[in-house]
């Protein structure tokens, strides 16, 4: 019975870089991993103790949260995003970022005859959480140009995973006006928001953008960039309480509960801006490395304005930059796995550590 639903799946794109990652893995001195997007610097502390702190805890935690994280959320919100009265109702921890994609249209009882759109090139959660429900799905270069009919759900990605385009406040004021107008429900996944380098993104929730109402719009952030809480599943939701209301009665029944512990060590990670601005500089100092390595060894970059990808090409099939960099001992992501429109384009990511960083920008 289970392989009914796994049939429904593509093949899980990561497996078919490993022979690639084996390659790259026999250089002497090491591989240098620029594929996943997996953070590689240390917690903060003051995370980490609100963690420790919060070790004991026997209990059940709530699927809504602690009114302390609840409290913590609508505030960051209005203090970093300039969302205006966000209230509790307005908020709901997730268990990272990737469940939710996943697991989103099968929540909101989307299934046959339904459709799901999302961008050109993205994350492939989104075509994945299409197919677990038996949704339609396609993609789009201008969402506005769609055919509304049946439109159920419409993902936007700014900064975007893959390409770190940056979607201008102009256009989500127009994207979210036209999705209103045709009663198509819009998530906006803003896990990058805080990584801003030649733009600075804009969330939905700010009232230029949706007027001053949430109606039809919901962000989604993660703590797992700006934080390094990738281990921790920290993520939350944020916009219309008639969106979060069901969701949070789903996920109540699922037992989908962040656990105590992670819910007090974001509690102190969304009330602390230094240890975000000092990640974002050695983000920003990586960057830059490897950008000038990149161009100078023949590369063009594309976007990559933002979020921690640079988005770059040699003018050749994806898979051929692959080998020729996994020859060097570098591994980078195939444009392909985020749509056919990538076939010509590779990942970069920026988590590596300085060393490693130093390391590719030396092989190249």
């Amino acid at each position: 019975m289970s392989s009914a639903v796994s049939d429904r799946l593509p093949t899980f794109p990561w497996d078919k870089l490993e022979p690639y990652k084996k390659t790259a893995a026999a250089h002497p001195d090491g591989i240098v991993d620029l594929s996943v997007g997996t953070p590689v610097d240390p917690v903060p502390d003051l995370i980490q103790k609100a963690l420790i702190d919060a070790a004991d805890s026997p209990g059940y935690p709530t699927v809504w949260g602690t009114p302390a994280l609840r409290d913590a959320i609508t505030g960051w919100l209005e203090r970093r995003l300039g969302a205006r009265e966000v209230t509790h109702r307005h908020v709901l921890p997730i268990v990272g970022s990737k469940e939710l994609v996943a697991w989103l249209p099968t929540q909101l009882g989307l299934g046959p005859g339904d459709r799901v759109a999302y961008p050109r090139l993205a994350y492939p959660t989104y075509e994945v959480g299409a197919r677990l429900a038996r949704a339609q799905y396609e993609v789009y270069d201008d969402p506005t140009a769609l055919d509304p009919t049946n439109l159920r759900l419409l993902w936007l990605n700014s900064p975007s995973n893959p390409t770190g385009r940056v979607l201008s406040k102009a256009e989500l004021t127009r994207i979210v006006a036209w999705a209103r107008r045709h009663g198509v429900l819009v998530f906006s996944d803003e896990c990058y928001l805080e990584l801003g380098w030649e733009a600075d993104p804009v969330s939905v929730l700010h009232p230029d953008v949706n007027g001053g109402s949430y109606e039809g719009v919901v962000a989604v952030h993660s703590l797992s960039k700006r934080s390094n809480l990738a281990g921790y599943r920290a993520a939350f939701l944020a916009g219309d309480p008639a969106v979060l209301g069901p969701l949070l009665e789903i996920r109540k029944h699922g037992g989908m509960m962040t656990s105590a512990p992670t819910q007090a060590a974001v509690v102190a990670a969304l009330g602390d801006d230094v240890h975000v601005r000092e990640q974002r500089a050695r983000y920003a100092a990586r960057r830059a490395l490897l950008r000038e390595a990149l161009l100078s060894h023949g590369f063009r970059i594309e976007h990559s304005e933002a979020s921690l990808y640079l988005w770059a090409t040699r003018g050749e099939s994806c898979w051929t930059t692959v080998a020729a960099l996994a020859d060097r001992g570098i591994l980078v992501a195939p444009g392909d796995f985020y749509g056919e429109a990538g076939e010509q384009f590779v990942r970069v990511a920026l988590t590596a550590t300085d060393e490693r960083v130093r390391a590719a920008v030396d092989r190249l």
